[in-house]
């Protein structure tokens, strides 16, 4: 029978994080919408809890967004919508061998800045017009999860995150109310973890 070993190192971790996004906005009013190559910076701990399971909290700056294009009664045309976050995951880390880990956690994130603007011609709607700053939630929650190989330098993982909530507000016009951008963010991303202190 195989039994699992695993390093004796339960010692806390403290350390930068940083890599490539690829993020997009998940809504049913777009018929065609592009992934975004953006970046995400911070910094990460890792408390262990025994020598399998670890608690991970993070603060990082991560940008997304998407190229998207609308073609329905309210709105026709192409936009790219640049969004920025401040964003702490809280994960549960399992160890499965010395080098092999998956993570799990939701996530919380602050809308720093968002801008849009229109990115075709023939655009009917002005993106850039009428869609402001305070016309994007500042919260957004989420879940994410992935996976990752750890070495004593450095570790090299990828990780998904799915926004729970709308990135627009709700708004009433002429008696509707709807949401623009009626939209989920969705990430992919990949990182090198370098702990400083351990």
């Amino acid at each position: 029978m195989y039994t699992p070993v695993f390093a004796q190192n339960t010692s806390p971790q403290f350390g930068v994080k940083g890599g490539v996004n690829f993020s997009n906005l998940y809504t049913e009013d777009s018929d065609k919408d592009n992934v975004m190559v953006g970046y995400n910076v911070g910094l990460f701990s890792k408390m262990p809890i025994t020598e399998r399971f670890a608690f991970q909290t993070e603060i990082y700056y991560s940008t997304k967004g998407a190229k998207v294009t609308y073609n329905n009664l309210f709105v026709s045309g192409t936009a790219l919508f640049n969004l920025n976050y401040i964003e702490v995951p809280l994960l549960l880390v399992i160890k499965l061998t010395d080098n092999f880990s998956i993570h799990a956690g939701p996530y919380a994130a602050y809308l720093v800045n968002g801008k849009v603007k229109n990115d075709s011609n023939g655009t009917i709607f002005d993106f850039e017009d009428n869609i402001k700053e305070d016309d994007y939630n500042r919260f957004d929650a989420g879940i994410e999860g992935g996976i990752s190989l750890d070495f004593s330098a450095l570790s090299l993982g990828a990780r998904y995150s799915y926004g729970l909530t709308k990135v627009g507000k709700e708004k009433t016009f002429l008696g509707t109310t709807y949401t623009f951008p009626d939209a989920n963010n969705g990430v992919l991303n990949l990182y090198i973890a370098v702990p400083l202190l351990k």
